[in-house]
């Protein structure tokens, strides 16, 4: 089996070193992952500058791009194959709820997705975890079922794992998205120049996080699996869009 793996956070952290040594025991991995922290990125391309395509010294190839980027130019121009599967992550942060719509990490997985690729973006949900082995174990155990059982389809998956050892967590629930609150306000500081500059705010706090989201699964330590489509068309206003043009 043949995983491409990528993350927005960076071809040398640690989440990404993690998952493409745990894979590399099951499949043959290829890591194509932005040069820098992409985080926020969601589905962008860059389009008004041509991309490089370098190798570390471990073997992880980076691009100085986006994450759509970087699994976007693997699969269409660097890979001799088309992979069997794309491994998103392991992201140093949650991507549950709205995330999903910034989260460069999804974006990965979705452009894969878009390719034709069964695809999964993985995230442990912590910002001060430093190992991701439980994290890793997990994805495995993802990679290893979709090879004994693969779906007929293109699928995409957003999976958040919650930072417990493996032996702590209760299982695994397939779920929906969540929804948070509002986004905190924009922090207004000043440069040494005395400029005025905005910080985003941080990603408010859960607004729907009932039984059957996966904000729920995690916090109740369960591993969350959230089956993802990229159709927007909001097939539920239809009708009174419709209505609304022959008015």
């Amino acid at each position: 089996m043949r995983i491409l793996v990528s993350n927005d956070d960076g071809y040398f952290a640690p989440g990404i070193a993690a998952v493409a040594e745990a894979l590399a025991k099951i499949a043959d991995v290829t890591v194509v992952a932005p040069e820098r922290d992409r985080s926020g990125a969601s589905n962008s391309l860059t389009l008004d500058r041509p991309l490089s395509l370098r190798q570390a010294a471990n073997g992880f190839h980076f691009v100085n791009g986006t994450p759509t980027d970087c699994v976007h130019l693997a699969v269409t121009g660097m890979l001799d194959h088309l992979p069997d599967m794309v491994v998103s992550g392991i992201n140093h942060g949650a991507n549950m709820g709205d995330d999903t719509v910034y989260s460069g990490t999804v974006a990965a997985a979705t452009e894969g997705h878009l390719l034709g690729v069964p695809s999964i973006a993985v995230s442990l949900v912590s910002k001060e975890a430093t190992d991701f082995s439980h994290a890793a174990r997990i994805t495995c155990d993802l990679v290893r079922r979709f090879m004994q059982s693969p779906f007929r389809h293109p699928v995409l998956l957003n999976v958040n794992v919650p930072d417990l050892a493996y032996e702590r967590m209760k299982g695994v629930r397939v779920t929906r998205l969540g929804k948070r609150h509002k986004a905190e306000p924009v922090i207004r500081t000043k440069t040494p120049r005395n400029d005025t500059v905005y910080w985003i705010g941080p990603a408010g706090g859960a607004a729907d996080a009932g039984e059957g989201t996966d904000f729920h699964a995690v916090a109740e330590g369960y591993v969350s699996v959230t089956p993802l489509r990229i159709d927007l068309t909001h097939t539920g206003q239809v009708d009174a869009v419709a209505e609304w043009i022959r008015q």
